[in-house]
C-alpha cells in the first residue's frame, strides 16, 4: 500500500516512520504541501492519503483524488468538519480518522491555558523578563469550590471533567448525550444553566451546525461575569468578533484558545515576518486577558504516537473493506 502524507512534519516522521517494521507492506512518502484542489493530483499511483485537520478536504479535492485513483483517505485527526462526506460517499472514498487519542493530552492543556489566562501566567513571565517584578494585572481567582462548566462530555471533555474535580471544582456539563462514566460527580444541566453558573466554560464538542457560532454575543451575555472560557475543540464553535465584542464589554476573567475561526494558514506555520492586517487573531492577542496557542492539544510524545497507530490500522481496515467507530464515509 502506497500512502502519501501530506503537511508533513518532521515529528509526523518520527511517529509513522517506526511504525513500518510492524506494517510492512506500507510505503510512505512525505511532502510538505497541504491537502487541497491543486496538490491532490500529486497522489496519481498512490492508493492512499494521509491528511490533517487543516487540509482541504472538499468536493474538487475529492473529485482531483478519485480521477487519479485514490479512494481512501486517512486523517490523522478526529474532527473532519473540512470533509465533504457526502461528497466521498458519492464517489465511493472510504474516509477514516483518529476519534480518540490520548484524551488526556487535550484536556490538560485546556486547564494549562485555563490557568494562564487566570493568574496571567504569560503576561508574568515577560514582565520577569524585563526585571518587572510587580504584581499589577497578575490577580486571579481560586478555582477551587468554583463551578467548572464542561460542554461535551465524549473522551476529552470526560478527562477535563475529571481534571476540574481534583482541583476541587463542582462539576456540571451539557451534552445532547449523557456520559453515564461521570454521573457519579458530574451534573448535566441545560445550556443556559451551564452558561449562566459556571465559572470555567471549556469547550470540547464536535463542529456541527447546531454547533456552529454556539458561543455568540447571545450567549456570552447569559454568563457571569468574570467567566474564564476555553476552547480546545473547534474554532468555528465561536463567533470570533462577537467574542472580541464580549471581550470589551469586560465579560471575561481571561480567554484561552487553542483553536480559533482564523487559524487555517496560521497554525504550523511560522508568519513572524508577516503583516497581518486585517486578522482578527491580532486583534485577539491585543487584549490583555487572552492567550491562544497553535492548535497543539495533540502534541504529546503519547497522543502522536497513538495517532500513527491509529492511522496505519486504518489503513488497514479499509483495505480489507471493514467498517467501524473511526469511519468518516
Amino acid at each position: 500500500m502506497k500512502l502519501l502524507f501530506y503537511a508533513a512534519k518532521i515529528y509526523d516522521r518520527k511517529s509513522f516512520d517506526p511504525l513500518l517494521e510492524k506494517y510492512k507492506d506500507v510505503e510512505i512518502d512525505y511532502i510538505d504541501h497541504e491537502l487541497e484542489p491543486i496538490t491532490a493530483a500529486l497522489a496519481k499511483g498512490y492508493d492512499a492519503v494521509c491528511a490533517f485537520v487543516s487540509a482541504d478536504v472538499g468536493a474538487k479535492t475529492l473529485e482531483v483524488l478519485k480521477e487519479n485513483g485514490v479512494n481512501i483517505v486517512l486523517m490523522r485527526c478526529a474532527g473532519f468538519n473540512n470533509v465533504d462526506v457526502e461528497k466521498a460517499k458519492e464517489l465511493g472514498i472510504i474516509v477514516k480518522r483518529v476519534p480518540g487519542y490520548s484524551p488526556e493530552s487535550v484536556a490538560e492543556l485546556a486547564m494549562a491555558l485555563a490557568l494562564a489566562a487566570n493568574r496571567r501566567l504569560y503576561k508574568a513571565y515577560n514582565k520577569v523578563r524585563e526585571n518587572d517584578y510587580s504584581l499589577k494585572g497578575l490577580r486571579g481567582v481560586n478555582f477551587y469550590e468554583k463551578t467548572a462548566g464542561i460542554v461535551g462530555t465524549g473522551k476529552i471533555g470526560a478527562a477535563m471533567c475529571r481534571i476540574c474535580r481534583g482541583f476541587g471544582m463542582r462539576v456540571i456539563a451539557y451534552d445532547v448525550y449523557e456520559n453515564p462514566d461521570l454521573k457519579d460527580f458530574v451534573e448535566y444541566v441545560s445550556l443556559d444553566e451551564l452558561l449562566a453558573q459556571s465559572d470555567l466554560i471549556s469547550l470540547h464538542c464536535p463542529l456541527l451546525d447546531s454547533t456552529y457560532h454556539m458561543i455568540n454575543l447571545e450567549n456570552i451575555k447569559k454568563m457571569k461575569d468574570g467567566v474564564i472560557l476555553v476552547n480546545t475543540s473547534r474554532g468555528a464553535l465561536v463567533d470570533t468578533n462577537e467574542l472580541i465584542e464580549g471581550i470589551r464589554m469586560k465579560k471575561f476573567l481571561g480567554i484561552g484558545l487553542d483553536v480559533y475561526e482564523e487559524e487555517t494558514g496560521n497554525v504550523y506555520e511560522d508568519r513572524s515576518d508577516d503583516i497581518m492586517e486585517h486578522s482578527v487573531t491580532a486583534r485577539l492577542l491585543a487584549f490583555p486577558n487572552v492567550i491562544i496557542t497553535s492548535h497543539q492539544g495533540f502534541y504529546t510524545m503519547e497522543a502522536l504516537a497513538s495517532i500513527a497507530e491509529t492511522t496505519l490500522y486504518n489503513l488497514m481496515e479499509a483495505k480489507e473493506g471493514r467498517k467501524d467507530g473511526n469511519d468518516v464515509a
